[in-house]
Protein backbone atom coordinates (compact mmCIF):
# COMPACT_ATOMS: atom_id res chain seq x y z
CA UNK A 1 0.00 0.00 0.00
CA UNK A 2 2.51 2.67 1.17
CA UNK A 3 5.05 1.52 -2.20
CA UNK A 4 1.50 2.52 -4.38
CA UNK A 5 1.41 5.98 -2.77
CA UNK A 6 4.82 6.26 -3.45
CA UNK A 7 4.21 5.71 -7.09
CA UNK A 8 1.46 7.76 -7.63
CA UNK A 9 3.30 10.63 -6.06
CA UNK A 10 5.93 10.20 -8.22
CA UNK A 11 3.29 10.27 -11.39
CA UNK A 12 1.75 13.24 -10.32
CA UNK A 13 5.00 14.83 -9.85
CA UNK A 14 5.94 13.68 -13.60
CA UNK A 15 2.98 14.99 -14.51
CA UNK A 16 2.98 18.32 -12.80
CA UNK A 17 6.80 18.70 -14.70
CA UNK A 18 5.13 17.77 -18.37
CA UNK A 19 2.23 20.03 -17.95
CA UNK A 20 4.62 22.67 -17.08
CA UNK A 21 7.35 22.68 -19.46
CA UNK A 22 5.14 20.97 -22.96
CA UNK A 23 4.49 25.13 -23.60
CA UNK A 24 7.36 26.75 -23.14
CA UNK A 25 8.00 28.87 -26.03
CA UNK A 26 11.63 28.49 -27.81
CA UNK A 27 14.54 30.92 -26.49
CA UNK A 28 15.26 34.34 -28.33
CA UNK A 29 16.46 33.71 -31.59
CA UNK A 30 20.64 34.52 -31.79
CA UNK A 31 20.34 37.88 -34.23
CA UNK A 32 23.43 39.55 -32.54
CA UNK A 33 25.88 39.20 -35.60
CA UNK A 34 27.47 42.63 -36.33
CA UNK A 35 28.49 43.93 -39.71
CA UNK A 36 31.69 43.31 -40.13
CA UNK A 37 34.12 46.23 -39.56
CA UNK A 38 36.31 47.80 -42.44
CA UNK A 39 40.03 46.14 -42.27
CA UNK A 40 41.68 50.35 -42.06
CA UNK A 41 40.28 53.71 -41.32
CA UNK A 42 41.92 54.67 -44.52
CA UNK A 43 44.78 52.22 -45.98
CA UNK A 44 47.23 51.93 -43.22
CA UNK A 45 46.70 48.66 -41.21
CA UNK A 46 49.29 49.76 -38.52
CA UNK A 47 48.62 48.39 -35.45
CA UNK A 48 50.02 51.14 -32.84
CA UNK A 49 47.73 52.55 -31.35
CA UNK A 50 47.27 56.01 -28.99
CA UNK A 51 44.43 55.19 -27.40
CA UNK A 52 46.85 52.94 -25.22
CA UNK A 53 48.79 55.55 -24.49
CA UNK A 54 47.64 57.18 -20.83
CA UNK A 55 46.04 60.45 -20.55
CA UNK A 56 48.99 62.26 -18.60
CA UNK A 57 51.31 61.28 -21.00
CA UNK A 58 49.14 62.34 -24.11
CA UNK A 59 48.64 65.71 -22.61
CA UNK A 60 52.31 67.04 -20.98
CA UNK A 61 51.12 70.53 -19.92
CA UNK A 62 51.27 70.07 -15.84
CA UNK A 63 48.50 73.22 -15.42
CA UNK A 64 46.37 70.88 -17.65
CA UNK A 65 46.94 67.85 -15.82
CA UNK A 66 46.33 69.68 -12.16
CA UNK A 67 43.01 70.55 -13.70
CA UNK A 68 42.21 66.72 -15.03
CA UNK A 69 43.61 64.95 -11.63
CA UNK A 70 41.41 67.72 -9.96
CA UNK A 71 37.87 66.87 -11.86
CA UNK A 72 38.90 63.44 -11.47
CA UNK A 73 38.41 63.84 -7.91
CA UNK A 74 35.51 66.20 -7.46
CA UNK A 75 33.72 66.24 -10.60
CA UNK A 76 29.83 65.39 -9.58
CA UNK A 77 28.99 63.70 -12.09
CA UNK A 78 31.80 60.68 -12.20
CA UNK A 79 30.39 60.54 -8.65
CA UNK A 80 27.36 59.97 -9.40
CA UNK A 81 28.68 57.44 -11.74
CA UNK A 82 30.43 55.51 -8.99
CA UNK A 83 27.46 55.35 -6.88
CA UNK A 84 25.80 53.36 -9.87
CA UNK A 85 28.52 51.28 -9.86
CA UNK A 86 28.19 50.54 -6.28
CA UNK A 87 24.27 50.07 -6.72
CA UNK A 88 24.89 46.89 -9.53
CA UNK A 89 27.65 45.53 -7.06
CA UNK A 90 25.16 45.00 -4.47
CA UNK A 91 22.71 43.79 -7.08
CA UNK A 92 24.85 41.31 -7.60
CA UNK A 93 25.13 40.69 -3.87
CA UNK A 94 21.38 40.20 -3.65
CA UNK A 95 20.92 37.74 -7.02
CA UNK A 96 23.84 35.83 -5.17
CA UNK A 97 22.08 35.39 -1.97
CA UNK A 98 19.00 33.85 -3.66
CA UNK A 99 20.92 30.68 -4.51
CA UNK A 100 21.05 30.15 -0.68
CA UNK A 101 18.79 28.88 1.26
CA UNK A 102 17.22 31.85 3.57
CA UNK A 103 17.10 31.46 7.42
CA UNK A 104 15.22 32.89 10.03
CA UNK A 105 15.27 32.97 14.01
CA UNK A 106 11.88 32.68 15.22
CA UNK A 107 10.55 33.49 18.70
CA UNK A 108 6.74 33.61 19.33
CA UNK A 109 3.91 34.12 22.42
CA UNK A 110 0.93 33.39 21.86
CA UNK A 111 -2.69 32.29 23.61
CA UNK A 112 -5.54 30.61 22.11
CA UNK A 113 -8.83 29.49 23.07
CA UNK A 114 -10.84 27.16 20.47
CA UNK A 115 -14.84 25.94 21.08
CA UNK A 116 -15.83 22.93 22.91
CA UNK A 117 -17.83 22.28 19.97
CA UNK A 118 -14.99 21.07 17.82
CA UNK A 119 -12.67 18.46 16.36
CA UNK A 120 -9.56 20.02 18.77
CA UNK A 121 -11.79 21.51 21.62
CA UNK A 122 -13.73 17.95 22.35
CA UNK A 123 -10.31 16.23 22.02
CA UNK A 124 -8.75 18.82 24.33
CA UNK A 125 -11.31 18.38 27.15
CA UNK A 126 -11.10 14.96 27.22
CA UNK A 127 -7.37 14.86 27.41
CA UNK A 128 -5.08 15.44 30.47
CA UNK A 129 -1.16 16.97 30.08
CA UNK A 130 -0.04 15.35 32.63
CA UNK A 131 -1.66 12.46 34.48
CA UNK A 132 -4.63 14.28 36.49
CA UNK A 133 -4.37 17.67 34.90
CA UNK A 134 -6.10 18.58 32.13
CA UNK A 135 -5.76 20.73 29.42
CA UNK A 136 -6.24 24.78 29.92
CA UNK A 137 -9.23 26.04 28.19
CA UNK A 138 -7.46 29.17 27.37
CA UNK A 139 -4.43 27.34 25.90
CA UNK A 140 -0.62 29.59 25.71
CA UNK A 141 1.53 28.90 23.08
CA UNK A 142 5.28 29.38 22.91
CA UNK A 143 8.14 28.67 20.19
CA UNK A 144 11.73 29.46 19.70
CA UNK A 145 13.31 28.43 16.62
CA UNK A 146 14.38 28.28 13.31
CA UNK A 147 12.84 28.55 9.42
CA UNK A 148 14.51 27.65 6.67
CA UNK A 149 13.05 28.29 2.90
CA UNK A 150 15.42 27.29 -0.10
CA UNK A 151 14.82 27.21 -3.89
CA UNK A 152 16.56 24.90 -5.59
CA UNK A 153 18.04 26.24 -8.93
CA UNK A 154 17.09 23.36 -11.17
CA UNK A 155 16.52 25.20 -14.66
CA UNK A 156 19.28 28.11 -13.67
CA UNK A 157 16.56 30.86 -13.82
CA UNK A 158 18.32 32.11 -10.27
CA UNK A 159 22.27 31.50 -11.91
CA UNK A 160 21.31 33.37 -15.07
CA UNK A 161 19.92 36.42 -13.11
CA UNK A 162 23.11 36.77 -11.29
CA UNK A 163 24.83 36.44 -14.53
CA UNK A 164 22.62 39.76 -15.69
CA UNK A 165 23.61 41.15 -12.59
CA UNK A 166 27.27 40.64 -12.89
CA UNK A 167 27.56 41.77 -16.45
CA UNK A 168 25.04 45.18 -15.53
CA UNK A 169 27.86 45.26 -12.68
CA UNK A 170 30.73 45.15 -15.48
CA UNK A 171 28.63 47.71 -17.89
CA UNK A 172 28.54 50.38 -14.92
CA UNK A 173 32.22 50.15 -14.44
CA UNK A 174 32.82 50.71 -18.24
CA UNK A 175 29.94 53.20 -17.93
CA UNK A 176 32.18 54.90 -15.65
CA UNK A 177 35.20 54.61 -18.07
CA UNK A 178 33.53 55.99 -20.67
CA UNK A 179 32.57 59.55 -18.18
CA UNK A 180 36.13 59.83 -17.78
CA UNK A 181 37.37 59.69 -21.29
CA UNK A 182 34.82 62.04 -21.87
CA UNK A 183 35.58 64.51 -18.87
CA UNK A 184 39.19 64.30 -19.73
CA UNK A 185 38.45 65.28 -23.08
CA UNK A 186 36.07 68.23 -21.97
CA UNK A 187 38.98 69.73 -20.33
CA UNK A 188 41.50 69.74 -22.41
CA UNK A 189 39.05 71.18 -25.28
CA UNK A 190 37.74 73.94 -22.54
CA UNK A 191 41.37 74.61 -21.84
CA UNK A 192 42.16 74.71 -25.40
CA UNK A 193 39.51 76.96 -25.83
CA UNK A 194 40.88 79.29 -22.90
CA UNK A 195 44.00 79.85 -24.45
CA UNK A 196 42.66 80.66 -27.37
CA UNK A 197 40.78 83.21 -25.70
CA UNK A 198 43.87 84.37 -24.30
CA UNK A 199 45.83 84.74 -27.06
CA UNK A 200 42.95 86.34 -29.40
CA UNK A 201 42.86 89.25 -26.48
CA UNK A 202 46.74 90.14 -26.97
CA UNK A 203 46.15 90.11 -30.70
CA UNK A 204 43.11 92.52 -30.49
CA UNK A 205 45.06 94.41 -28.02
CA UNK A 206 48.30 94.78 -30.02
CA UNK A 207 45.94 95.95 -33.17
CA UNK A 208 44.22 98.32 -30.59
CA UNK A 209 47.43 99.91 -30.72
CA UNK A 210 48.62 99.64 -34.05
CA UNK A 211 44.96 101.34 -35.00
CA UNK A 212 45.74 104.36 -32.01
CA UNK A 213 48.77 104.96 -34.05
CA UNK A 214 47.02 105.08 -37.42
CA UNK A 215 44.78 107.57 -35.77
CA UNK A 216 46.85 110.10 -34.78
CA UNK A 217 48.47 109.89 -38.29
CA UNK A 218 45.16 110.60 -39.80
CA UNK A 219 44.54 113.28 -36.90
CA UNK A 220 48.14 114.96 -38.04
CA UNK A 221 47.27 114.52 -41.48
CA UNK A 222 43.98 116.44 -41.18
CA UNK A 223 45.75 119.64 -39.70
CA UNK A 224 48.15 119.59 -42.11
CA UNK A 225 45.34 119.54 -44.77
CA UNK A 226 46.23 116.17 -46.19
CA UNK A 227 42.79 114.44 -44.89
CA UNK A 228 39.40 115.20 -43.97
CA UNK A 229 37.13 115.01 -41.01
CA UNK A 230 35.82 111.62 -42.26
CA UNK A 231 39.13 109.90 -42.24
CA UNK A 232 39.39 110.66 -38.62
CA UNK A 233 35.69 109.23 -37.56
CA UNK A 234 36.20 106.10 -39.62
CA UNK A 235 39.87 105.28 -37.48
CA UNK A 236 37.70 106.57 -34.97
CA UNK A 237 35.41 103.85 -35.48
CA UNK A 238 37.85 101.11 -36.08
CA UNK A 239 39.44 102.24 -32.89
CA UNK A 240 36.13 101.31 -30.95
CA UNK A 241 34.98 98.76 -32.39
CA UNK A 242 38.13 96.58 -31.97
CA UNK A 243 38.08 98.04 -28.48
CA UNK A 244 33.92 96.30 -27.64
CA UNK A 245 35.70 93.14 -29.28
CA UNK A 246 38.59 93.39 -26.44
CA UNK A 247 35.26 92.82 -23.71
CA UNK A 248 33.70 90.32 -25.51
CA UNK A 249 36.26 87.86 -25.47
CA UNK A 250 36.59 88.89 -21.62
CA UNK A 251 33.23 87.83 -21.21
CA UNK A 252 34.36 84.61 -23.48
CA UNK A 253 37.57 83.70 -20.98
CA UNK A 254 35.44 83.97 -17.88
CA UNK A 255 32.55 81.57 -19.20
CA UNK A 256 34.99 79.08 -19.93
CA UNK A 257 37.16 79.76 -17.11
CA UNK A 258 33.86 79.06 -15.29
CA UNK A 259 32.61 75.69 -17.47
CA UNK A 260 36.35 74.94 -16.14
CA UNK A 261 35.81 75.12 -12.65
CA UNK A 262 32.22 73.59 -12.96
CA UNK A 263 33.60 70.49 -14.63
CA UNK A 264 36.47 70.59 -11.48
CA UNK A 265 33.70 70.91 -8.98
CA UNK A 266 34.87 73.94 -7.71
CA UNK A 267 33.42 77.74 -7.11
CA UNK A 268 34.67 80.21 -10.15
CA UNK A 269 38.41 81.04 -9.68
CA UNK A 270 41.37 81.78 -11.85
CA UNK A 271 42.51 78.85 -13.90
CA UNK A 272 45.97 78.45 -14.21
CA UNK A 273 47.73 78.36 -17.33
CA UNK A 274 50.81 79.33 -19.97
CA UNK A 275 48.78 81.14 -23.13
CA UNK A 276 52.49 80.64 -24.85
CA UNK A 277 51.36 76.64 -25.33
CA UNK A 278 49.27 76.72 -27.61
CA UNK A 279 51.68 78.67 -30.15
CA UNK A 280 54.61 76.97 -28.67
CA UNK A 281 53.69 73.30 -28.75
CA UNK A 282 52.98 71.48 -31.56
CA UNK A 283 49.74 69.30 -31.23
CA UNK A 284 50.28 65.22 -30.57
CA UNK A 285 50.74 62.82 -33.16
CA UNK A 286 47.87 60.23 -33.56
CA UNK A 287 48.16 56.08 -34.45
CA UNK A 288 44.71 55.11 -35.59
CA UNK A 289 45.86 52.01 -35.31
CA UNK A 290 43.20 49.26 -37.06
CA UNK A 291 39.10 49.48 -36.77
CA UNK A 292 38.50 46.27 -34.86
CA UNK A 293 40.80 47.57 -31.46
CA UNK A 294 37.32 50.36 -30.74
CA UNK A 295 35.67 46.96 -29.27
CA UNK A 296 38.25 46.55 -27.31
CA UNK A 297 39.77 50.41 -26.10
CA UNK A 298 36.29 52.16 -26.51
CA UNK A 299 34.19 51.59 -22.94
CA UNK A 300 30.73 52.43 -24.39
CA UNK A 301 31.33 49.50 -26.88
CA UNK A 302 32.49 47.37 -24.03
CA UNK A 303 29.22 48.94 -21.96
CA UNK A 304 27.37 48.17 -24.65
CA UNK A 305 28.47 44.26 -25.40
CA UNK A 306 28.19 43.59 -21.37
CA UNK A 307 24.35 45.35 -21.57
CA UNK A 308 24.13 42.70 -24.19
CA UNK A 309 25.10 39.72 -22.62
CA UNK A 310 22.93 40.88 -19.76
CA UNK A 311 19.71 40.75 -21.55
CA UNK A 312 20.98 37.12 -23.13
CA UNK A 313 20.96 36.31 -19.51
CA UNK A 314 17.45 38.03 -18.78
CA UNK A 315 15.65 35.62 -21.54
CA UNK A 316 17.21 32.37 -19.96
CA UNK A 317 16.18 33.37 -16.54
CA UNK A 318 12.36 34.44 -18.28
CA UNK A 319 11.62 31.67 -20.28
CA UNK A 320 12.84 28.99 -17.01
CA UNK A 321 9.41 30.98 -15.65
CA UNK A 322 7.10 28.85 -17.43
CA UNK A 323 8.71 25.26 -15.45
CA UNK A 324 7.99 23.99 -12.39
CA UNK A 325 9.81 25.70 -9.61
CA UNK A 326 10.91 23.33 -5.99
CA UNK A 327 10.63 24.82 -2.84
CA UNK A 328 11.95 23.31 0.15
CA UNK A 329 10.54 24.78 3.99
CA UNK A 330 11.42 23.12 6.89
CA UNK A 331 12.04 24.28 10.43
CA UNK A 332 13.33 23.33 13.57
CA UNK A 333 12.64 23.94 17.75
CA UNK A 334 10.97 23.82 21.08
CA UNK A 335 7.19 24.41 21.46
CA UNK A 336 4.71 24.55 24.22
CA UNK A 337 2.35 25.84 26.24
CA UNK A 338 4.34 26.62 29.46
CA UNK A 339 7.60 28.72 29.27
CA UNK A 340 8.91 25.89 31.72
CA UNK A 341 8.06 22.96 29.38
CA UNK A 342 9.76 25.42 26.45
CA UNK A 343 13.55 23.14 26.86
CA UNK A 344 12.11 19.90 27.65
CA UNK A 345 13.44 17.37 25.30
CA UNK A 346 12.17 15.17 23.33
CA UNK A 347 8.53 16.38 24.21
CA UNK A 348 8.66 19.78 23.30
CA UNK A 349 11.10 19.16 20.27
CA UNK A 350 9.75 20.25 17.20
CA UNK A 351 10.34 20.32 13.25
CA UNK A 352 9.15 19.98 9.76
CA UNK A 353 10.02 19.63 6.23
CA UNK A 354 8.07 20.59 3.06
CA UNK A 355 9.08 20.21 -0.48
CA UNK A 356 6.71 22.25 -2.82
CA UNK A 357 6.62 21.12 -6.60
CA UNK A 358 4.53 24.33 -8.17
CA UNK A 359 4.20 25.01 -11.63
CA UNK A 360 2.12 27.42 -14.28
CA UNK A 361 -0.64 25.88 -15.62
CA UNK A 362 -3.51 28.45 -16.19
CA UNK A 363 -3.20 31.89 -16.69
CA UNK A 364 0.67 32.03 -18.53
CA UNK A 365 -0.27 35.31 -20.05
CA UNK A 366 1.62 37.59 -17.36
CA UNK A 367 4.85 35.34 -17.75
CA UNK A 368 4.41 35.34 -21.44
CA UNK A 369 4.38 39.04 -21.65
CA UNK A 370 7.77 39.36 -19.12
CA UNK A 371 9.34 36.73 -21.54
CA UNK A 372 8.03 38.44 -24.79
CA UNK A 373 9.69 42.11 -22.95
CA UNK A 374 12.75 40.24 -21.95
CA UNK A 375 13.17 39.24 -25.73
CA UNK A 376 12.60 42.79 -26.73
CA UNK A 377 15.02 44.33 -24.33
CA UNK A 378 18.08 42.09 -25.59
CA UNK A 379 16.92 42.93 -29.38
CA UNK A 380 17.17 46.43 -28.79
CA UNK A 381 20.07 45.51 -26.49
CA UNK A 382 22.13 43.89 -29.96
CA UNK A 383 20.97 46.98 -31.88
CA UNK A 384 22.49 49.45 -29.90
CA UNK A 385 25.82 47.40 -29.46
CA UNK A 386 25.61 47.89 -33.28
CA UNK A 387 25.10 51.59 -33.82
CA UNK A 388 27.88 52.10 -30.99
CA UNK A 389 30.41 50.36 -33.26
CA UNK A 390 29.37 52.34 -35.93
CA UNK A 391 29.08 55.61 -34.13
CA UNK A 392 32.75 54.69 -32.77
CA UNK A 393 33.84 54.26 -36.62
CA UNK A 394 32.47 57.48 -37.90
CA UNK A 395 33.57 59.26 -35.24
CA UNK A 396 37.17 58.33 -35.59
CA UNK A 397 36.78 58.73 -39.10
CA UNK A 398 35.82 62.43 -39.51
CA UNK A 399 38.60 63.50 -36.79
CA UNK A 400 41.28 62.09 -38.61
CA UNK A 401 40.04 63.78 -41.93
CA UNK A 402 40.01 66.74 -39.75
CA UNK A 403 42.93 66.57 -38.58
CA UNK A 404 44.11 66.07 -41.61
CA UNK A 405 42.36 69.45 -43.26
CA UNK A 406 43.00 71.29 -40.52
CA UNK A 407 47.00 70.84 -40.68
CA UNK A 408 46.93 72.37 -44.60
CA UNK A 409 44.39 74.93 -43.55
CA UNK A 410 46.64 76.47 -40.86
CA UNK A 411 49.64 76.22 -43.17
CA UNK A 412 47.61 78.47 -45.84
CA UNK A 413 46.33 81.25 -43.01
CA UNK A 414 49.96 81.23 -41.65
CA UNK A 415 51.08 82.07 -44.66
CA UNK A 416 48.22 84.62 -45.24
CA UNK A 417 48.90 86.43 -42.17
CA UNK A 418 52.65 87.12 -43.01
CA UNK A 419 51.55 88.25 -46.44
CA UNK A 420 49.24 91.05 -43.85
CA UNK A 421 51.33 91.63 -41.71
CA UNK A 422 54.03 92.62 -44.23
CA UNK A 423 51.05 94.92 -45.99
CA UNK A 424 49.96 96.71 -42.78
CA UNK A 425 53.63 98.19 -42.57
CA UNK A 426 53.44 98.85 -46.29
CA UNK A 427 49.99 100.67 -46.08
CA UNK A 428 51.16 102.36 -43.11
CA UNK A 429 54.64 103.77 -45.46
CA UNK A 430 52.17 104.69 -47.98
CA UNK A 431 49.41 106.33 -45.87
CA UNK A 432 52.36 108.59 -44.21
CA UNK A 433 53.92 109.52 -47.95
CA UNK A 434 50.21 110.45 -49.16
CA UNK A 435 50.25 107.57 -51.75
CA UNK A 436 47.49 105.02 -50.54
CA UNK A 437 44.38 106.66 -48.93
CA UNK A 438 42.86 105.72 -45.33
CA UNK A 439 40.14 102.81 -46.87
CA UNK A 440 43.44 101.17 -47.52
CA UNK A 441 45.02 101.25 -44.50
CA UNK A 442 41.61 100.39 -42.56
CA UNK A 443 41.01 97.42 -44.49
CA UNK A 444 44.79 95.89 -44.13
CA UNK A 445 44.57 96.34 -40.69
CA UNK A 446 41.17 94.63 -40.61
CA UNK A 447 42.03 92.18 -43.38
CA UNK A 448 44.87 90.86 -40.55
CA UNK A 449 43.07 90.75 -37.43
CA UNK A 450 40.98 88.48 -38.57
CA UNK A 451 43.51 86.61 -40.45
CA UNK A 452 45.16 86.35 -37.14
CA UNK A 453 42.26 85.70 -35.48
CA UNK A 454 41.20 82.98 -37.40
CA UNK A 455 44.84 81.67 -37.14
CA UNK A 456 44.54 81.42 -33.42
CA UNK A 457 40.82 79.48 -33.78
CA UNK A 458 42.57 77.19 -36.43
CA UNK A 459 45.65 75.93 -34.18
CA UNK A 460 42.73 75.41 -31.02
CA UNK A 461 41.04 73.52 -33.53
CA UNK A 462 43.80 71.46 -34.62
CA UNK A 463 44.36 70.54 -30.55
CA UNK A 464 40.88 69.61 -30.08
CA UNK A 465 40.66 67.60 -33.21
CA UNK A 466 43.71 65.66 -31.49
CA UNK A 467 42.03 65.37 -28.00
CA UNK A 468 38.85 64.14 -30.09
CA UNK A 469 40.34 61.40 -32.03
CA UNK A 470 42.18 59.81 -28.93
CA UNK A 471 38.93 60.38 -26.89
CA UNK A 472 37.35 58.31 -30.11
CA UNK A 473 39.48 55.98 -30.45
CA UNK A 474 38.79 55.15 -26.72
CA UNK A 475 41.98 57.16 -25.02
CA UNK A 476 41.82 58.95 -21.82
CA UNK A 477 40.48 56.41 -18.72
CA UNK A 478 43.76 54.65 -17.66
Amino acid sequence: MENLKIKNSITAIALLLALGSCKAPKAAVDKTETQAMPEAYVSSKDTMNSATIKWKKFFPDQHLQKLVDEALKNNQELAMTLQEIEIARNDVRVKKGMLLPTVNAVASAGVEKVGLYTSQGAGDSSADITPGKEVPENLQDYMLGLHMTWEVDIWKKLRNSKKAAFSRYLATVEGKNFVVTNLVAEIANSYYELLSYDNQLDIIQQTITLQKNALEIVKAQKEAGRANELGVKKFEAEVLNSQSREFEIQQQIKETENKINFLCGRYPQPVERDKTTLISQVPQSIKEGIPSQLLTNRPDIKQAELELMATKCDVKAARAEFYPSFTINGGVGFNAFKTSYLFTSPESLMYNLIGDLTAPLINRSAIKAEFNKAKAEQLKAMYNYQKTILNGYVEVSNQLSNIKNLEQFYDLKNKEVQSLTTAIDASNELFKSSRADYFEVLMTQRDALESKLELIEAKKEQFNAVTNVYRALGGGWN
